[in-house]
């Protein structure tokens, strides 16, 4: 019986590295692909920020695929990338939103593009080293479902995969935990096998949103005004790309007391502070909505919510306001609820979906 292909994206850190392995030893046909999708041609740039997807990760995929004999290449992605995620990341900074790239580059990178180049030259499968597991459940419909470790759940950064692309994927990492995984690669001697996760957003590895946001659009910080929720001027920002709801450091403000941002206006150029209670709510609208184990949502739900990556979740009631619009409502207020990221809902360990937070205006 001929074997089905799966290509996985190998990013040469520990996870892919060792996802390549497992579907080879499970009788998969196993091709490894880095995806070029860095857009600085200074070399030693690249080769200093590393990241998912700098060149040094391409040497560190090709010695693993070298190991484990299976054929290896390197794809170009630079132009999705730039307009689904680089694009995206200024455009939302520049609106006063927080985006989060990693899942724009997840949907419209690593799936849409590397699922159809996969497909066109005759694989069945992409896989990667997402720690999350794809299942089906018994209405038929793909979702995913937490990893074994809920120190390293994944499925945040996913909720907006399609059914189509969820049926194409496979995530072997899912099943195991982060020590599981380095221990195979060690087992195996894969050099990457004690690789330190990378942690930053690859495109700006120094971490300088604004230098990056400035440089990149070409668009002059403007200063405004901080002003309190009822609208008295306190002081002055240095444009509002340096902010982001429930921001405490860097403000330099002296009110003497700990103050807050609590929401950014960039109609008015306005950085809104408050105190510590004031950046608490129990509501959000989000829009962008996706849902993964039901086709739709009809009538109310009592789901668990993540508003952030590293947020544990917290229950709510949600139910659609418009067609692409969804109120959620939490039993208890939750900090920081910020625009421009996500909000994910679970129904115990299964993703039902999620969407973009909304701004006030948006609502």
């Amino acid at each position: 019986m001929e074997k089905k292909k799966v290509v996985v994206g190998m990013s040469g850190g520990v996870d892919s590295s060792v996802a390549a392995y497992l579907l080879q030893k499970a009788g998969y046909d196993v091709i490894g692909v880095t995806m070029q999708i860095w857009q600085d041609e200074d070399t030693a740039a690249q080769e200093e920020s590393g990241g998912c997807c700098g060149l040094s990760a391409v040497d560190d995929a090709r010695r693993v695929a070298n190991s484990l004999e299976i054929p290896y290449y390197v794809m170009n992605f630079k132009r999705e990338f730039k307009d689904s995620v680089m694009d995206y990341f200024a455009e939302e900074y520049l609106k006063g939103n927080t985006p989060n790239p990693c899942i724009a580059c997840n949907r419209y990178v690593k799936w849409e593009s590397l699922l159809k180049r996969s497909l066109d030259i005759g694989a069945e499968y992409i896989a990667t080293g997402h720690y999350a597991r794809v299942v089906q459940l018994e209405n038929g419909r793909y979702t995913l479902k937490k990893s074994a470790t809920a120190a390293k759940d994944q499925t945040y950064a996913l909720y907006n995969l399609t059914q189509y692309q969820l049926a194409h994927t496979l995530m072997p990492v899912g099943e195991y935990t982060k020590d599981e995984i380095r221990q195979i690669a060690k087992d195996i001697n894969l050099r990457v096998a004690n690789k330190p996760d990378s942690q930053e957003i690859c495109f700006i590895p120094d971490k300088d949103y604004a230098k990056f946001i400035t440089e990149y659009t070409g668009e002059e910080e403007k200063e405004g005004n901080f002003v309190t929720p009822d609208g008295k001027v306190i002081g002055k920002h240095k444009g509002i790309i340096h902010y982001t709801v429930g921001q405490r450091k860097g403000l330099n403000l002296s009110m003497g007391h700990p103050v807050f941002v609590l929401a950014i206006r960039p109609d008015t150029n306005e950085v809104v502070i408050g105190n510590g209670d004031e950046v608490y709510s129990d509501k959000l609208y989000a829009g962008n909505l996706n849902f993964m184990s039901i086709e739709d949502l009809e009538g109310e739900m009592v789901v668990d919510a993540k508003i952030r990556y590293s947020h544990k979740g917290s229950k709510c009631t949600i139910g659609k306001v418009g067609e692409d619009k969804v109120e959620c409502i939490f039993e208890e207020p939750q900090r920081a609820i910020t625009p421009g990221q996500a909000v994910v809902f679970y129904d115990g360990d299964y993703v039902v979906g999620g969407g973009t937070i909304l701004r006030d205006e948006e609502e």
